[in-house]
């Protein structure tokens, strides 16, 4: 039994002391290192002209669908288009229709240096809808909308208008974020909401014009015109903001003489002595020391144990 009862507590003191050395140089070894975490880049997309149209021709025994979409460029790349015109083939006896003419007609969307921003101007434009080759459904003076997201800011959308505006032959009087509504007997009908934005906590839009169209010319059923057209929509999503862990040994903050990895220095230390790149310091040969210590008293005892055994 006393035998017994002397073994134990001696294995037990070489392996606590094992586990001693053992654990010596890892908390030594302990440091913190950076970590980034890198979220979406965001988004930003402009388009000058979209429509949303059905056409319908002969008594709507043929509808076709008017889809169109001019200088709709998409980014987290930098793209930019200037294409002054729009056509459809196929509802004008077989020509091309032209839908949009422009003097200037650009589209931008950009993703860069933690900013998203789109951005859209069109100039001196006419847009014509099949069945009404001499009457614009619409004209424009210019008219630009812009959206930008930032990271850390929050997202702001606009729309300007410049010059006048005519739809269906009418000069109208457009008010920010109010809808027109202009009526022409025997031609049709124009509803006109002008500078619609919207933003939320990372996102941004601004549509100059959006336009809801029936025209059937003159009730001949010639040509019937239903559906929407955005005119200069720009859009935007806020970049995610990079996030670094704390760097202990590049914070600022920290006192001159500090250990990075959280350690208690002995007074007098140096704080340069440069043991702290390789896992050691001057308490090092002192730990290791008594390890050693440790394990030879440890296998002393085993030994001894088993002598008064035999």
């Amino acid at each position: 039994m006393n035998g017994k009862n002397f073994r134990i507590p001696a294995r037990r003191l070489a392996t606590v002391a094992t586990a001693t050395a053992l654990a010596a140089g890892p908390a030594v070894l302990a440091a913190a290192g950076p970590a980034h975490a890198t979220g979406d880049e965001g988004r930003a997309s402009a388009v000058v002209l979209r429509t949303g149209l059905d056409v319908s021709l002969l008594n709507k025994t043929v509808n076709v669908p008017l889809a169109v979409s001019l200088n709709e460029v998409e980014a987290p790349q930098s793209a930019e288009k200037s294409t002054l015109t729009a056509q459809l083939n196929g509802v004008d006896g077989g020509k091309p229709f032209s839908v949009l003419s422009a003097e200037v007609a650009s589209s931008k969307a950009t993703v860069e240096g933690g900013k998203a921003e789109g951005y859209t101007n069109l100039a001196h434009a006419k847009v014509h809808v099949p069945g009404l080759a001499l009457l614009s459904l619409i004209e424009v003076g210019q008219v630009t909308s812009k959206a930008t997201c930032e990271a850390g800011k929050k997202p702001t959308a606009s729309s300007n208008l410049l010059g006048d505006v005519t739809v269906l032959g009418k000069k109208v009087t457009l008010t920010a974020g109010g809808t027109t509504n202009v009526e022409v007997p025997g031609v049709g009908e124009v509803r006109v909401d002008y500078s619609k934005t919207e933003t939320e906590s990372r996102t941004a839009a601004a549509t100059a014009l959006e336009l809801k169209v029936a025209v059937n010319p003159l009730k001949l059923n010639v040509a019937e015109v239903e559906g929407t057209l955005t005119l200069a929509k720009a859009a935007c999503e806020t970049p995610a903001a990079s996030e670094q862990a704390a760097d202990p040994s590049a914070d600022p903050s920290a006192e001159p003489g500090t250990d990075p990895a959280g350690g208690v220095k002995p007074q007098g230390e140096s704080a340069d002595d440069g043991l702290a790149e390789t896992g050691g310091n001057s308490m090092t040969p002192y730990i290791a020391g008594g390890a050693v210590a440790l394990l030879v008293a440890g296998g002393g005892a085993v030994a001894f144990a088993r002598r008064r055994t035999n």
